[in-house]
């Protein structure tokens, strides 16, 4: 696990495959995402203070794989989307994404690097809803950005000006170029949720994959029609 800081409050923590964020209220902590499965120890290795929450942005193993484990060795709440909890918990399977094309090489790909086999699921989620508050950076705003799953979040933080918009944004590997997020179950709602997140213009964007996007961004003239290989993601 790599540990990137982007702002002495907040650091990226990326792995083989995907990533979460550390961000810090005086000495309570708040982690965005918790990685793929096997991540809980490195992080609790390198957390300054005590866990208070995990948001999970969404029910794919990349981002809620270190969720169970690291809530049972620190007491951190998790909370997620109601349209996602059940999933998060392991009651029901989420649903299938819905590949273009030039997608299925590149998910084939980001599978080689997950851990094989199943993983510990929290049994005890906080279920979120659009508007909701959090007590996190001096009052964040959850945002459901539907199109990667049902229940993806987002988490906005204005104090800051600190955005966190799980798969529903991504930078490019290649150019740094702003994406939107793959292997979604309803491209179109992506698309639709990707020009949201871009209106709330954000100082810094923590993006589910890829390096942050320092200032306000906008969508790409052709986001809706030219495939950019993305940073992997597996589901």
């Amino acid at each position: 696990m790599d540990v990137i800081e982007i702002l002495p409050r907040l650091h990226l923590l990326r792995f083989p495959v995907g990533q979460a964020y550390l961000w810090r209220d005086d000495d309570e902590l708040t982690l965005i995402d918790a990685g793929p499965p096997g991540s809980a120890a490195p992080i609790a290795a390198r957390l300054p203070g005590r866990l208070r929450r995990i948001v999970l942005t969404h029910f794919h193993e990349d981002h809620v794989g270190g969720a169970a484990e690291l809530a049972a060795m620190t007491g951190a709440e998790v909370l997620a989307h109601r349209s996602d909890a059940p999933a998060v918990r392991g009651e029901v399977p989420g649903p299938s994404p819905v590949f273009e094309d030039w997608e299925r090489p590149l998910h084939a790909e980001a599978l080689r690097h997950l851990p094989q086999g199943g993983f510990e699921r929290p049994s005890k989620v906080t279920e979120l809803s659009a508007g909701d508050p959090l007590d996190v950076g001096g009052g964040a705003r959850v945002l459901h950005v539907p199109g990667h799953t049902p229940g993806s979040i987002a988490l906005h933080l204005p104090t800051h000006g600190v955005l966190f918009t799980g798969d529903a944004v991504a930078t490019s590997p290649v150019d740094g170029r702003v994406i939107p997020g793959v292997f979604n179950v309803d491209r179109a709602g992506t698309l639709r949720s990707f020009a949201r997140l871009a209106a709330v213009g954000a100082r810094i964007t923590c993006c589910g994959h890829g390096g942050p996007i320092m200032g306000s961004w906008s969508p790409p003239s052709d986001s809706t029609t030219t495939p950019t290989p993305p940073p992997p993601s597996p589901s």
